[in-house]
């Protein structure tokens, strides 16, 4: 079969339980797979040359641009269409045959493509509470990730936050991207307490605040200014998005994410405590 005409982007730090599988599912399937790697202290770049990637080091300066923005400067310029994957995604057959569709008549007239996201939680395939749609594939010639003034925010350091690359238009697919961490589940716990950093601190700075939330999808933007954060991320996920039809795991995830909206509203609480 022919290969995508696009480059996998990979951005990476201590990712060796993950990688091997990551880079596996895309390797014989597009043009490149390129993994910039932030200083791993473990086996990532070594397990990811491996399976036949090409590994590239990425010092952050503490300026824009951040990680994703620098690969799509700089990472294979000469492919335009860009997919990333976390070091802990793999595209599903379906999503990979749906891109061959897509390429198939050559470049797609649209900037950008947003693909849900098969979550996994605690070693179970959510199919109810968790709803992600991420804008993981674009063309880099007309998209761009916004820089908002959270340089000096804490808990996302090198990596853009939680919001979407700008496109002048976009369509979505219908496969997902499968996103299953290896990684014990206290990770998720380590990596969400720093994104509560951030997200606490945005709320002290509404101006940036708002600059995200227009980054964000429709149903993003809408959750950004809605009241009641905890109780509301419990009730859509398990409730009215039937999260408890994943059984425990459901349960489980929305009681995570109802106590990460808690974290945020409790640290921006102090934050203010402090600047009063």
């Amino acid at each position: 079969m022919t290969k995508l005409p696009l480059v996998v982007a990979i951005p990476t730090k201590n990712e060796a339980e993950n990688i091997a599988r990551t880079v596996a599912s895309v390797i014989d399937h597009v043009q490149a797979v390129v993994v910039v790697d932030s200083h791993s202290t473990d086996d990532t770049c070594k397990i990811a040359a491996s399976r036949g990637a090409e590994v590239v080091e990425y010092t952050w300066d503490g300026k824009y641009p951040k990680k994703k923005q620098w690969c799509l400067d700089h990472v294979r310029p000469e492919i335009p269409w860009v997919l990333f994957l976390d070091g802990d995604e793999t595209p599903s057959a379906e999503l990979l045959g749906e891109l061959h569709t897509v390429f198939a008549a050559g470049p797609p007239s649209v900037a950008a493509f947003d693909i849900p996201l098969g979550y996994w939680f605690a070693g179970r395939r959510l199919r109810h509470g968790h709803t992600i749609v991420k804008r993981a594939l674009m063309d880099r010639t007309r998209c761009r990730f916004p820089e908002v003034g959270d340089l000096d925010a804490p808990g996302m350091g090198e990596q853009e936050g939680h919001y979407q690359p700008l496109a002048p238009s976009a369509a979505r697919l219908r496969a997902p991207i499968e996103h299953e961490d290896l990684d014990p589940v206290r990770t998720w716990f380590e990596r969400h307490n720093r994104y509560s950093d951030w997200e606490a601190w945005l709320e002290l700075n509404p101006a940036v605040k708002e600059e995200i939330r227009q980054a964000k999808t429709r149903q993003g933007r809408i959750f950004h200014k809605a009241p009641f954060k905890p109780a509301l991320s419990f009730a859509y996920a398990y409730v009215y998005r039937r999260g408890f039809l994943d059984g425990r795991a459901g349960l489980d995830y929305a009681l995570a994410m109802s106590f990460y909206r808690w974290q945020i509203a409790l640290k921006a609480r102090e934050l203010r405590r402090g600047r009063g």
